[in-house]
């Protein structure tokens, strides 16, 4: 891996644990993220992989150690019990495991909400549809097409996101998050439910994004293809520990991460 002092640093996660009750779910986590990295944290079911995303998504609050980002003026801000949408705002989103949209609404609607914290408008602009209120909703509306292009779903627009095949459904969800214009994307076992050609078609889409966004994406996944064909690095976790971390050569040989998936159901998807 390259000289990391020539890196930016964005994010910073120094020795965060979650007790839940008499439950330690997650222990001395520590993390270095650099800009434009993509970085894989897997692990076995229970292992804590999403704790330490709700973590860093704001969801849950740290019972001990920080978690930094860096700021407007380039520099490390403690963000530790900021809630998902004050962090939303400074730059991190992120999807979920079990997808979340508004089912209801259109796939052009979905992808609006995420813009309109960044909206120049007032109440009054509106209510009485102002030219500003119309200058602004047309830019939106163009952005919220082009996102969908990228994604090729935008002749989907108009349909209501519950009636969206599965795979259609993962591609709005990132399409929603990327439209917040994040520095830091948490993806969450993207690829769970999607065929083989979808998750190929997946690696192809998040290196695209990662280069298009100028993004620094950390990734969840199971699927050690993806996984092991697009990460620069990768992080190990067990029982709420971290025990390897590495390039993606070095975890597949290491002996820690094989003696902790022996007999754990842990899919390889073909990695040798």
């Amino acid at each position: 891996m390259a000289d990391d002092t020539k890196k930016e640093l964005l994010l910073r996660a120094k020795d965060i644990s979650i007790q839940f009750g008499g439950l330690r779910a997650v222990s001395s986590f520590n993390l270095d993220l650099y800009a434009g990295e993509l970085v894989g944290l897997i692990g076995p079911n229970g292992a804590g992989k999403t704790t330490v995303f709700n973590m860093l998504s704001g969801v849950y609050k740290p019972t001990e150690g920080s978690i930094t980002f860096v700021d407007k003026d380039g520099k490390l801000s403690v963000i530790s019990g900021k809630n998902p949408a004050q962090l939303n705002r400074i730059g991190i989103a992120r999807t979920f495991q079990n997808i979340r949209l508004f089912g209801s609404m259109t796939v052009e609607d979905n992808v609006k909400v995420a813009l309109h914290q960044k909206r120049m408008v007032t109440p009054f602009d509106v209510e009485l549809r102002t030219p500003r209120f119309r200058q602004d909703e047309k830019i939106m509306c163009e952005k919220v097409e082009n996102l969908l292009s990228l994604f090729h779903i935008d002749h989907l627009k108009n349909e209501l996101a519950r009636g969206l095949p599965y795979g259609e459904q993962r591609k709005l969800e990132i399409c929603r998050a990327l439209a917040s214009g994040p520095k830091l994307l948490l993806l969450d076992e993207p690829a769970a439910g999607m065929n083989g050609q979808e998750t190929g078609e997946l690696m192809d889409m998040i290196s695209f994004m990662r280069k298009e966004f100028n993004l620094t994406i950390l990734l969840i996944e199971h699927d050690m293809k993806l996984v092991m064909g697009i990460c620069e690095r990768l992080m190990v976790l067990n029982y709420g520990r971290v025990i390897a971390s590495g390039l993606p050569e070095e975890i597949q040989n290491n002996e820690d991460v094989v003696r902790a998936y022996l007999g754990s159901g842990f899919d390889t998807g073909g990695a040798s």
